[in-house]
Parts: C-alpha cells; structure tokens; sequence
C-alpha cells in the first residue's frame, strides 16, 4: 500500500532520492535531518492499511486522539498515552542501576549513558561527542552556528534554546516557581533554588584538585584556584591564572593606558575597562537579572546582584566567621577587628573606618540635610535619623520590652529601659566613679566635675548646666506659665512652683 499523497510528490518531483526537494523550511538542523530521513522513505510502501491510516494524517493535519485533561491533540494514540503521563506522574521505566524511574522509554535509554559512558552523538565540525542528541544540536548552535531560533515576543531578545527563553520570560511574568521546602523562600530557575538550599544542608560539592578544600559554589571554586596559579608579577608577587592577565596587571606599575575613550579622551590601561566606560557615554546596560529584571552595566555587578535571590554570601571573615554577599562589605567589617580607619576629614581630621561614614561626617561641617520629613519639614542628616523622626507623627513603636510590654520607638530607648530591670549601669565616671545607666546621664554628670554650662539663654546670657533648666528659665522672660493648679486655677512657670503652691491647699485640709 502505498501513500497517495506521497506518490503524487514522487511523480512531480522524481523518484530518486537526490530530487526530493520540497523547500519546507525548518528552526533547527535537526529537524530538517529527520524531514529528509522521512523523504528518504516515502517511496516505500505499507504492509498494513493501520500504518498508511497513521502515516496520512501528516498530510490531513487529523489529530483524532485527544487528552480529556489539558485537551491536546495527537495524531497516534500511544503519543496520547505518554502525553497522560505528564499529568498521572506516572513513570514505568526504570534504570536497573540507580533505580531512578523515567515516563518514557527513550528518556531511560538517554539516561542509561550516564552509566555506561556512551556518547553516540558527535559533531561533524569539531569532534565532540554527545550522550543526547538534543545536546549536539545544542551544542552546535552555542559553538558552530549561532543560531537563536527561540524568541521573546515581548522584547524580541533571542536564545538558542527553548528552555531559556522559557527561563527568560519569568522576567516579564514574575514567576518564581521553585521554592524551598525549609525557609519558603521562592527563585524563577531552578539552579538558584540549588544553590540557595546549600545554605541550609552545608553541602559543598565543588573542591580543589590541588589542596583539597571545597566549595558551595563552582564560582567560589574558581575563585580559589587562583591561589595555586603559576604566573606571578615580579614587582609585587600577585598571582594570575593566565598569562595575558600579568600583561595587563603589569600595566599597573609601568602607568601605561593604551586604550582612549574616542568621546572624552580618558585612557585605560586594559581594553575591558575602556569598553566599559564607553557605557557610561551610551547607557547600555546589556547585563540582565533574570529573575527581577534589573539591568547592569557590568557582568561583575549582575553576578553580585544574583545572590540578593540565591541568599549566597561567599566572602566570609577569617576571625569570627561573618558571611557577607560583597567584598567590599567584607573589607570594611574587617576594620572593626584591625581597628584601621582609612578615611579621614579634611576639615577636622576625624577618622572612619568606611567611606560612606566620612561621607555622611562631612555634612556637619557642610550643613548638609538632603532627607526631610514630609509631615513637618524638619530636615536630617541620615535616612536613618529621618525614620527615626518619622514614629513621631505615626506613633509607632515597634520595640517592646518583653518584661513589662513597655513598647519604644527607637532601639536604643529599649535597650536603656531594659537595664531599669537588670540595674545595669555600665557607664561610669572616670572623677568620682559614680555609675550611671544612660551614657547621656554621665555626660550631664561630668559637667559637676568640670564646671561646664553649655546651655545659655540668648537675652540675658545665664547659663546652665542641663538643656531643661534653660527651657524653665526662659519662662522669666516670656511670661508664659504652663503648669496650673488643678484646685484653683492658679497658673506657674515652674512645676516646683505649682509643687510648693499645692501645699497651701493640703495644709487647710
């Protein structure tokens, strides 16, 4: 029995083979082989009228099997039933060796490699040898080809496979469908939730062949094998793990910069960098976070930004063993063990352990308040100040004494409070010894050691030694009286004087 269809196609287009063109186009090379395999056999015919039924449907489009769950439709049977098992999780192959079980027998075979090492696929451009034949056509469009056939068809970014443009498309959907059973934690890929759940197993797969310490991450891995590499610069002994890289390093010494900016001029002593600064000019971005979508300027700068989702931090200190996701961060913490302050003001010589400190300093001397309060316009120095400020106006107080439920708006205020039920007093004077609870205590204390009244009145110029004797002592001025006698109304400027006043009306009782 032979295919009408096809026997019409060999009668136009010739019997032989070579001359069955019929300019379908394809996506990939892979499916163009198995079309040609199909030509290749069309002249054969069927010995049973079931497979001619089967094989016409090609030409029909006729899909007459379909799933009563999803309601895809297949043109044979037995591709329905392994579609079912998409949705039953069912999973009747299984491997022998490992006992892992497969929906479909050739995922088994694909897997049975694994074990015996087999690698049927080769590449006929460069050698290589696959497993899968997926793999290979993989393989060929990263290396040989270049071929993206896959497309976003909400920013037209393109990729060589289907997976990742499925990976790339949660960027625009915000889909975050793996999540980890211990912490609920959620990640769009899948290789991020693996590497997230290290964190909480300690699992570190990835050692070093040459002293045998182990890793989280492969990239931590890398990292570390260039304490063994062998091109070492001879001025200052830093190690690179190739050769071009002490080229460039040595650069360094010698303040040689071949490479210019064609738009400003600036020089570089690498080509990376100079490429790099060019999209400070363009604003391009062209590193994306695929999980969030945020673009970077530099590759460093994505892979930093990826482990605010991984949850990695792996630069952790030698001393006491805090981790943190920055190196930077790491430097800095380091200072607190060193007790090394690099930076330092200008104007009045204070020293800081980081920038960013000095940075804020230098607004006292600047008078500098960039944060403001939008509710009564009082203008800070620090964000942190301005939140602070902020729970005046909303009243929160989000710090609770788990003793007394006494609650605080500030952290601080707490922690002060909580040592009236401990009797901690941790600060002391130097003078006397005296031991106070509050460091502000001790320092209004001192000032009856050292004569010190820093609080003065602007119209007659009497000083004291606390901010509210001043406020008290302004009232001679202003006339005002706040404090009145709840039994006769009488009013005072003092509420020692509205004390002494009550007796009057305890001493006629």
């Amino acid at each position: 029995m032979l295919c009408s269809h096809c026997f019409h196609l060999l009668l136009t287009r010739g019997a032989g083979p070579k001359r069955q063109h019929c300019d379908k186009s394809f996506t990939t090379s892979g499916y163009l082989k198995i079309h040609q395999r199909s030509n290749l056999k069309i002249h054969q015919p069927f010995t049973l009228q079931g497979n001619l039924n089967v094989h016409q449907r090609i030409h029909t489009g006729e899909k007459p099997y379909s799933c009563d769950q999803c309601g895809a439709a297949f043109t044979r049977q037995s591709t329905l039933k392994r579609h079912q098992r998409i949705h039953t999780e069912e999973k009747p192959y299984r491997c022998d060796q490992c006992g892992k079980t497969f929906s479909q027998s050739g995922h088994l075979q694909s897997h049975q490699r694994v074990h015996t090492g087999e690698k049927p696929y080769w590449c006929d451009l460069c050698g290589k040898t696959f497993s899968r034949s997926g793999s290979l056509e993989i393989h060929r469009r990263r290396v040989h080809t270049g071929e993206k056939p896959y497309g976003c068809d909400l920013c037209g970014k393109t990729f060589s496979q289907r997976s990742d443009l499925k990976s790339h498309q949660r960027v625009h959907t915000g889909e975050k469908p793996y999540w980890c059973e211990q912490c609920g934690k959620t990640f769009s890929h899948s290789s991020h939730l693996k590497s997230h759940q290290r964190v909480h197993t300690g699992e570190k797969p990835y050692w070093c062949e040459q002293c045998g310490k182990t890793f989280s991450h492969s990239s931590n891995l890398k990292s570390h094998q260039r304490v063994h590499t062998p091109y070492s610069c001879d001025q200052c002994g830093k190690t690179f793990s190739h050769r071009s890289n002490l080229k460039s390093h040595q650069r360094v010494h010698t303040g040689e910069k071949p490479y210019s900016c064609d738009l400003c001029g600036k020089s570089f002593s690498m080509s990376g960098s100079l490429e790099m600064h060019r999209r400070v000019h363009t604003g391009e971005k062209p590193y994306c976070c695929e999980q969030c979508g945020e673009t970077f300027s530099q590759s460093g700068n994505l892979e930093s930004h990826r482990r605010v989702h991984t949850g990695e931090k792996p630069y952790s200190c030698e001393q006491c063993g805090v981790a943190f996701t920055y190196l930077n961060s790491l430097q800095s913490h380091r200072r607190v063990h060193t007790g090394e302050k690099p930076y330092w003001c200008e104007q009045c010589g204070e020293t800081f352990s980081r920038s960013d400190s000095l940075k804020i300093h230098r607004r006292v001397h600047t008078g500098e308040k960039p944060y403001f309060c939008d509710q009564c316009g009082a203008a800070f120095t620090r964000q942190s100040t301005l939140k602070r400020h902020q729970r005046i106006h909303t009243e929160e107080k989000p710090y609770r004494c788990d003793q007394c439920g006494k609650t605080f708006s500030q952290s601080g205020h707490l922690q002060s409070h909580q040592r009236v039920h401990t009797g901690e007093k941790p600060y002391w004077c130097d003078l006397c010894g005296k031991t106070f609870s509050r460091s502000g205590s001790l320092e209004i204390h001192r000032r009856v050691h050292t004569g010190e009244k820093p609080y003065s009145c602007e119209q007659c110029g009497a000083a004291f030694t606390h901010l509210n004797n001043l406020q008290s002592h302004r009232r001679v001025h202003t006339g005002e009286k706040p404090y009145s006698c709840e039994q006769c109304g009488e009013m005072f400027s003092q509420s020692s004087g509205r004390k002494k006043h009550q007796c009057v009306h305890t001493a006629s009782l």
